[in-house]
């Protein structure tokens, strides 16, 4: 009963920002547990079929570039359209293409929060959308799809750095996760999220770089690992994340000693 509860053998899975970061991570996890095809996309070429080649030679399934700008509609319909030409079903999406953006409250320009606003909660939306036809091709009630929202810590509480449209897109991913959830479930398709805290990543570089500063900051005493992401996508992936309903911070506890502070306060 137990023994495939965390298994990915077979399944076709799609992870958007997949070249680099948190993307990778999960890739590479889902490769490890046995899917047979990876897709992944990013807006560089280069990057992208570099990851792809290198997972690939690493795993036994084999990882796919789809090098595709997913920050506008056209976007997220061309890439649903070359999943559609190439697999007649899609057993999970992780949606965790992102972008921040920082600047002073008095400065903070309307580029700024349009990019971060399209590519963190109406890339997801439309992408999901689009490719509703496959992930209902893939989902029973024994076995149902899964869309996995990469979300932030930032959207749970209040970073002090003035990344005014991210922490507002994040917080926004966070409950459009519960709307489609609540919508999806009738058609056999788990949706989920994952906020993660502080991992190595070109968004997060602090903690690339600072790391071992910024776990002065984490209860846990350290940043996240690979190991630690790809755990998290492959228990919502997998059997074992089936009933799940919800929001997984993936963050050291920053979160839980956040909310404890406010309360003693």
């Amino acid at each position: 009963m137990f023994n495939d509860l965390f298994s990915l053998k077979g399944r076709i899975a799609l992870v958007t920002g997949g070249s680099r970061g948190i993307g990778k991570m999960i890739a590479a996890g889902f490769l490890a547990q046995g899917a047979a095809r990876v897709y992944i996309t990013a807006r560089k070429a280069g990057p992208c079929e570099e990851t792809a080649k290198a997972l690939t030679a690493q795993y036994d399934g084999e990882c796919i570039a789809l090098p595709i700008d997913i920050s506008t509609v056209e976007g997220c319909d061309k890439l649903a359209g070359e999943i559609i030409k190439r697999e007649s079903r899609l057993d999970i999406l992780v949606n965790n293409a992102g972008a921040a953006w920082g600047a002073e409250f008095d400065e903070f320009p309307e580029s700024g929060w349009d990019k971060v606003m399209n590519l963190n909660v109406k890339a997801p939306f439309f992408l999901t959308k689009a490719l509703a036809g496959p992930l209902r091709a893939a989902a029973s009630a024994e076995r149902p799809a899964k869309v996995i929202n990469i979300a932030s810590i930032d959207g749970i509480f209040v970073n002090p750095m003035e990344t005014y449209s991210y922490a507002a897109s994040k917080a926004g991913l966070i409950h459009l996760t519960r709307r489609m959830a609540t919508r999806l479930i009738k058609d056999n398709i788990n949706v989920t999220a994952i906020a993660p805290g502080a991992f190595k990543s070109d968004m997060n570089r602090a903690a690339r770089d600072h790391g071992d500063e910024v776990a002065t900051r984490v209860p846990a005493g350290r940043i996240g690992t690979d190991e630690d992401m790809a755990g998290a996508a492959i228990y919502l992936a997998s059997r074992a994340g089936d009933y799940v309903g919800a929001t997984i911070a993936v963050d050291g506890g920053v979160v839980y000693a956040t909310a404890g502070l406010e309360i003693a306060g």
